[in-house]
């Protein structure tokens, strides 16, 4: 279970790479860059390409990786490091992936309707 897990992380580290190398996508260090602008505007409500519960999932990833109490204690050699890590490549999987969205939509002018929703 655990090879196919980090399979599936490999698997999702290589198509934002691949999408990084896109004519005309933001590249990763402007993504990285843009984070920080792009939680901004989600807390503003400026940004709804991304929800509030995604980012109070991602601050659950963040206390998960600093608490003590882990599902494998990080007592253990090697192991109890694998899940804080696959924790902590599933957040910067997600934030990188949300803004290369967030560049696209700052290149767009900043539009007030997303894609997918539904527009009277």
């Amino acid at each position: 279970m655990k090879g196919k897990r980090g399979a599936a992380a490999a698997g999702q580290a290589w198509q934002i790479y691949s999408e990084t190398l896109e004519d005309g996508a933001p590249r990763f260090g402007e993504r990285v860059r843009a984070v920080p602008r792009m939680l901004k505007s989600i807390l503003r409500g400026d940004y709804k390409g991304m929800s509030i519960g995604s980012l109070g999932l991602l601050a659950l990833g963040i206390v998960y990786i600093i608490s003590p109490i882990d599902a494998i204690p990080d007592m253990l050699p090697i192991v109890g490091v694998v899940d804080d890590t696959g924790v902590a490549l599933w957040m910067a999987t997600v934030l990188i992936r949300a803004a290369g969205d967030y560049v696209a939509w700052e290149r767009g002018g900043r539009p007030h309707v997303v894609v997918g929703d539904i527009v009277d």
